[in-house]
This record gives structure tokens, sequence and C-alpha cells, in this order.
């Protein structure tokens, strides 16, 4: 079974900037399976301002491109392997990398439909569009990426086979089955879904996740007990139980709790300068961290733990944008 690495990036502890100057992004990683690691971003350690405050990673939402360029290419640094991203629509659809990846961009594959310029013109880079919510590969150093801001990133491996994939989940998503089809992508270039490990990313939680009852009902037509009732009130929705429910019946038993290693990176950075920073200025809650902290009961939650982006908290707090997460898997 997977062990939990002790690595994680602290902005107080080591040099805030890489020997190009960019800031160094705060990472939390686990070693998911011999030779595979999963990595979770947060919002420290990048260039993005304002709304998108720091390490913005999505490239849609009217970010600074030129942060969000040089995010992607500290994050490729600090992970030491090229990013392969897509363009996320709340699909069922599962892609095989090994068919398009090529190096388009100084970070890696960019297939995300990234806008680089004030004008919402395409980048150079995402003249290829690849709309996908899996990906899949069978090959080493290439770090395969879900862009998340309350859904849930789904990290797959199959050790023996060397097959890795990722989902991108959201309500949408999972209804019409993205993890089945990544699984079976997978299965297809060699993997068993009795071998495959997978572990479950930062989401927003069930009791925070209100989409009313009309919602909360037909969704717990297709994943039976993941109806909730929210802290706000209303009925709500559990997609994590919900990725349960599908990785079952797609043949994956074995899944690893990234909440222990998540939790303690949390109390770790409960002091950190940046974030305590971010706390004071981002308006989506108290400002005070250590407030923040004491009131999280979920450290996966994407509302509840100031680590990660929310486009829910956002909302809550009356913004009309956020950032974006990144949630990678790579075999070295």
């Amino acid at each position: 079974m997977a062990e939990y690495s002790d690595e994680i990036l602290d902005s107080n502890a080591i040099s805030s900037t890489d020997p190009e100057g960019r800031p160094i992004p705060v990472t939390i990683p686990i070693a998911l399976a011999p030779g595979v690691t999963v990595v979770y971003t947060t919002r420290l350690g990048g260039l993005s301002t304002g709304d998108y405050g720091n390490l913005n990673l999505g490239g849609k939402a009217g970010d600074d491109p030129q942060a969000v360029r040089s995010n992607r290419m500290a994050l490729e640094e600090a992970v030491g392997a090229p990013l392969s991203l897509v363009s996320q629509v709340h699909s069922a659809v599962a892609v095989d990398i090994d068919e398009t990846y090529e190096s388009n961009a100084p970070f890696g594959f960019d297939a995300s439909g990234t806008k680089d310029d004030e004008d919402g013109e395409a980048a150079p880079s995402a003249v290829t569009v690849l709309e996908a919510d899996g990906q899949v590969t069978s090959q080493t150093g290439i770090a395969l990426g879900m862009f998340a801001a309350d859904c849930l990133p789904v990290l797959m491996a199959d050790p023996v086979a060397g097959i890795i994939g990722a989902a991108h989940c959201g309500r949408r998503g999972l209804e019409r089955g993205v993890i089945g089809s990544t699984v079976e992508l997978m299965t297809d270039k060699g993997a068993d879904p009795a071998r495959i490990i997978a572990t479950l990313g930062p989401r927003i939680c069930g009791d925070c996740y209100e989409v009313g009852d009309e919602i909360a009902d037909s969704f717990v037509k297709r994943f039976p007990l993941t109806k909730t009732e929210t802290r706000f009130g209303g009925a709500g929705i559990d997609i994590a139980e919900a990725a349960m429910i599908d990785l079952a019946f797609a043949g994956v038993h074995q899944v690893v709790d990234s909440m222990p290693r998540v939790h303690a990176a949390t109390e770790y950075l409960e002091e950190d300068v940046e974030l305590a920073e971010l706390c004071r200025t981002d308006g989506e809650g108290p400002a005070s961290l250590a407030e923040r902290i004491g009131a999280i009961e979920h450290s996966m939650c994407t509302l509840e733990n100031p680590l990660w982006y929310s486009h829910r908290r956002a909302v809550l707090a009356g913004k009309t944008h956020e950032g974006r997460m990144l949630a990678l898997i790579v075999r070295s």
C-alpha cells in the first residue's frame, strides 16, 4: 500500500523563488503507488493577484496570461515533469494522451483552450484543443493534470501495467460516467481494474455542496445514499461518495485516502505568511487564518479549507471569478 511522502514545499522554510525568479508553488505530494506520485497544488506560490491569487493555473477565467504561464512553468519545474492539460467540459470523454501529446507550450502539452491575450484569442499552444474530462497515458515523465475549484479530481494508476489516469468529476461528469470511461480506456491500454490504485483529491464536501432537492433527488437515483443536508440548511450531494460508487462498479477497489496527508499539510501551513495574507485580503471568510483553520471540519473540502480555490466560496463572497488548482499524477 502507498506510503505518504513527507515532502511539502513550505513557503516559509525554503527559498521563495526558483532559479528563474518564479515563486515556487506550494504543493502536497502523495506517493500513490511504486513509481507513481500524485500532486495537489494549493493557492500558494504563484504570480496571480486579486481574486486569482496566487497560484492560479486555469487559463480561461480572465487572469493575466503571463501570470498563468509563469505559474504553470514553475509547477512543471517543481513536479519535475511536463504537464498535460485538456479542456474540461463536464463530459464522460476520456482521451489517450499517447496519441496526441506534443510539447507545444513551455510547460508541456496545453490542449486546454488557454486564452493568451486581452482580446480572448487562443494562445499558440492552444491551437490543439481536446475537450475531455479524463486523460490516460502509458508514458513515464508526463504529469496528467485536472483543473478543479470544487469538482473532484480522481487519480488512478496500475503500477504493474504502467498505466495512469486522471478524471475530472463534477456532478454532471459523474452522472455521465467519466470514471467508468477513464477506467475503460486504462483497461484498453493494458491495465487491470483489480490492480488499479485510486485516490480522491480535494473537492467540495457533502456538508457544503448545496444543490436543492430537485437536483439532489435526481442525483441520488444514479448514486444511492449521496443526498445530504448541508450546513446551510438545504439539500446537497456528496460527490466523493458518488465517485466511490462508480469506482467500485468499474472494478476499482483499492483507494488510498488522501485526507491524512492533506490534513497534516494544512496543520503544517497554519502559520504560513502567504496564506495568512490571502485570508486577510480575499474576503471569502474571516480575515484571521487561525479562525479559518479552526473552522475546518473536512480538510479535503475546497469550500472550508483556505488552501484550495473554491467556486462556491467565491460566489458566496459575491465574486464573479476565482482561480483553479491542478491535481496531477505522474509515473517516474
